[in-house]
């Protein structure tokens, strides 16, 4: 193959304002493996520098082996599943985003924010390195699943620590493999050979390759509400993968709504003050989570007097001790809309206060 040349000189061609390449930030420095000099890939006089005689090539093995974590594309949340056929769609999965690397220095896992998980998961990496490439980033979400095969999130968090054989890659996406940067192809190209890699469905394995409907978005998500699910992942068909927040992915959730006593209030810095819940049982009250208070002004102001007036001193038996929390008598009960699918509630809103028991308005 004939080289590229240019009547410019290297300092030259480095001056000009060429877009650097979308790669990880460790793969825009390499050395040249004849001369030994580092080459700045974001520098086209240094690139076209090295490709001329008396250079070899740089092989895509080092390319390869300088894979490292890559900023993942984050969906956006929506209140309704876009219309038409240009959308493909795939169950949400409550989980952890985690990103599988496979490179020359093995397999590892990081989290959404590239924290290095790889002890944690390490069943799901042993897998991950049976897979049949040299070289892979690939995109998803580790998960525990219950009885019905739902995702369930407080059992992912003791797995971690206690059985993470239990753990299950749902694979959604492949950014690169063996050498080549996937993330300019279109989404259903990308999900193509990420399919081949993971192979047919095995019920018994830990790495799956996340199913789609490529139409009826509408439809899928009353499937998915009706599982009790938390809802599903809209992409759009022809895109490339994108790193941060991007309105090409859209994230809709599965809402639902119920009555909870209110067993305390607790105040985080730099957050709204929450209501502490708790469900009752046959064997007694049960902590289900906590809730943001976002009610009109009269129903705050009712929640607060109630509040004050129902205060105790310690938790009612059965909650969690927390410094920050200011404990109450479980007398108010209150309307609160959570994500389906979790056994204490998650990302919760109190909507409003449905009955007190001896609880006085305060006078204005």
């Amino acid at each position: 193959m004939k080289r590229l040349e240019s009547p410019l000189s290297r300092e030259e061609l480095n001056a000009l304002p060429v877009v650097a390449p979308d790669l990880p930030e460790a793969m825009h420095f390499m050395d040249c493996p004849t001369c030994g000099q580092a080459i700045d890939c974001r520098n086209l006089g240094d690139v076209l520098h090295h490709d001329q005689p008396g250079h070899a090539s740089i092989p895509s093995a080092a390319l390869a082996a300088a894979l490292a974590f890559v900023e993942p594309m984050l969906p956006t949340l929506v209140d309704e599943p876009p219309a038409g056929e240009g959308w493909i769609h795939e169950i949400k999965y409550d989980g952890y985003r985690t990103q599988i690397v496979i490179d020359g220095d093995g397999v590892r896992a990081f989290t959404r924010n590239g924290h290095d998980w790889s002890d944690k998961y390490a069943p799901l990496l042993k897998a991950a390195g049976l897979l049949g490439c040299r070289h892979a980033i690939i995109d998803g979400e580790v998960i525990v699943q219950d009885e019905a095969g739902r995702s369930d999130f407080p059992a992912l968090r003791t797995a971690i620590g206690r059985t993470p054989e239990r753990l299950v890659f749902m694979a959604f996406d492949l950014l690169h493999l063996d050498g080549t940067d996937l993330r300019p192809l279109a989404v259903e190209q990308r999900r193509e050979r990420l399919e081949e890699l993971v192979g047919d469905f095995d019920p018994s394995a830990t790495i799956h390759f996340s199913a789609e409907v490529r139409r009826g978005g509408a439809d899928f998500f009353r499937a998915v509400d009706a599982m009790g699910l938390e809802g599903i992942v809209s992409k759009k068909r022809g895109t490339r993968y994108a790193s941060g927040r991007v309105k090409t992915w859209l994230k809709i959730k599965a809402w639902t709504e119920g009555d909870y006593l209110v067993v305390g209030t607790e105040a985080n810095p730099g957050e709204p003050v929450s209501a502490l819940l708790a469900r009752e049982t046959d064997e007694g009250l049960e902590y289900a989570g906590g809730a943001a208070i976002t009610l009109s002004a009269d129903s705050r102001e009712l929640f607060y007097s109630a509040a004050e007036q129902l205060q105790r001193d310690r938790p009612p038996p059965g909650m969690p001790r927390s410094k920050r929390a200011r404990w109450i008598d479980p007398e108010m009960r209150v309307r609160v809309r959570h994500l389906k699918g979790s056994e204490k509630v998650r990302h919760a809103t109190v909507v409003d206060v449905t009955e007190l028991a001896g609880v006085r308005r305060r006078s204005r």
